[in-house]
């Protein structure tokens, strides 16, 4: 694991850039409002992304200071242009340079990443939304949308659902929405967390080009 500093104008964003051995891809992670990149649920996907040869990238999506902020946190437009930053910085940096990127949303997060991809168009291999409100990312952002698009809900966040169902309707892109039977909005009742780890590491698998 490397500590990492990411660049944002006069914001540095703390992250860990983890790269398995010959790792084709990497994830960056969109964390959701309120969290960090040491939300334990995003670390325990990532761990099961390692183990699937698959880098990942935890980061900060705000400063201490801009996080004390509530309405910060749902101000997709920024939180777009974090993970924008994050995405350049992966392209600048020798070991990642040449990889494929994927993103990881959750939650608020979940908008930045199918934005941060509408702007980014094919330079984004796939994405995976857990928990998420892909409904903010806009109508414009989510018909632009070119990269495979996983929507993840728990099969008991009756409102998330639906928001969620509104999105994939606008996407354009290969899609997939999966209910997780009886899991509520953080995932937190026993297995549920396991099987969205399952599905995200299946559609990275299926749309990165893992080496052998």
């Amino acid at each position: 694991m490397s500590e990492v500093l990411i660049q944002d104008g006069a914001a540095r964003l703390g992250g860990e850039l983890v790269l398995p051995s010959a790792a084709a891809g990497v994830v960056l992670f969109a964390h959701g409002s309120g969290s960090s990149r040491f939300s334990p649920r995003n670390t325990y996907v990532a761990k099961v992304l390692q183990d699937h040869g698959i880098g990942t990238l935890l980061f900060d999506l705000l400063t201490q200071e801009e996080d004390r902020d509530y309405a910060t946190r749902f101000d997709i437009e920024l939180l777009t242009r974090r993970l924008l930053a994050a995405t350049a910085w992966l392209e600048g940096e020798s070991k990642t340079q040449s990889s494929q990127a994927g993103y990881f949303g959750a939650s608020t997060g979940a908008a930045a990443a199918l934005q941060a991809a509408a702007k980014l168009g094919n330079k984004i291999t796939a994405i995976v939304s857990r928990g998420g409100r892909p409904d903010l990312a806009g109508e414009q952002a989510l018909r632009e949308v070119n990269a495979p698009t996983l929507l993840l809900v728990g099969g008991a966040d009756y409102e998330v659902i639906e928001l969620n169902q509104q999105a994939y309707s606008l996407l354009n892109c290969e899609k997939r929405l999966t209910l997780i039977s009886g899991a509520t909005h953080l995932f937190e009742e026993p297995g549920t967390l396991e099987q969205v780890a399952r599905h995200a590491a299946d559609w990275f698998v299926q749309h990165f080009s893992i080496p052998k």
